[in-house]
């Protein structure tokens, strides 16, 4: 083919406007991409949880990260993720002393992508990202713990929180904060805002107030970082 030609038949394809079959056939093409991301990362979690209490992966921020840290700062103890996705909030907790950190996540693919995160960072020894669903988790020695939930579902982990974890324990939420209780700092606005809830022996009490500015928090560490 000349080189006429072939400028010819490049003009023409760029004018064409597509048909409604070819429209159509992006369209299937695009859902079929969408429904083989959601098979392979999404689904695997899902498939043994009633629908209640299935809870869609959304990765959390950088900033919210950060505010997660400075709710939990000065304190010590095991921290643990209630699902804990790609593992960003425990090897950030890690970083900044919080130990053992152990996050708990049921789509495996994540897990797996936790622990190459991890060990990309070098802490593959020291943090720990367990496959089990986390209604089932045992926190009754668990001092620090992390949640970042659908709201759907909070009603019911204010009864599990309650009931398992131990005096002197600090629950910090992200996104949506726990219905019926009082929290004792909140950090951030919108999406980023996070709430800390303290256990004491009459069950979570406290008042709300403003934690120091999360101007003032250091940046929380890349999971991606070598």
């Amino acid at each position: 083919m000349e080189q006429d030609d072939a400028d010819e038949a490049l003009t023409e394809l760029r004018e064409r406007r597509p048909g409604p079959f070819e429209l159509l056939q992006v369209a299937a093409g695009t859902g079929l991409a969408a429904y083989a991301v959601w098979a392979l990362l999404l689904q695997p979690g899902f498939r043994r949880v009633p629908l209640r209490l299935q809870v869609p992966y959304v990765g959390a921020s950088v900033r919210q990260v950060e505010h997660v840290l400075s709710l939990l700062r000065g304190r010590s103890g095991k921290l643990v993720d209630l699902g804990s996705g790609d593992g960003r909030i425990v090897l950030a907790a890690h970083r900044c002393g919080l130990r053992p950190a152990v996050g708990y996540e049921l789509n495996p693919w994540l897990v797996a992508l936790a622990r190459l995160y991890a060990w990309r960072a070098g802490c593959a020894g020291s943090v720990c990202y367990h496959r089990k669903d986390l209604w089932k988790v045992n926190l009754r020695d668990c001092h620090n713990v992390s949640v970042f939930l659908a709201p759907s579902v909070l009603p019911l982990l204010e009864g599990k929180l309650q009931a398992e974890l131990p005096e002197g324990a600090r629950v910090v939420l992200g996104r949506f904060p726990l219905p019926t209780w009082q929290p004792v700092a909140v950090v951030g606005e919108g999406l980023d805002r996070v709430w800390a809830y303290d256990i004491h022996s009459g069950g979570p009490t406290g008042q709300a107030a403003p934690a120091p500015s999360s101007a003032f928090v250091p940046r929380a560490p890349d999971p991606q970082a070598g």
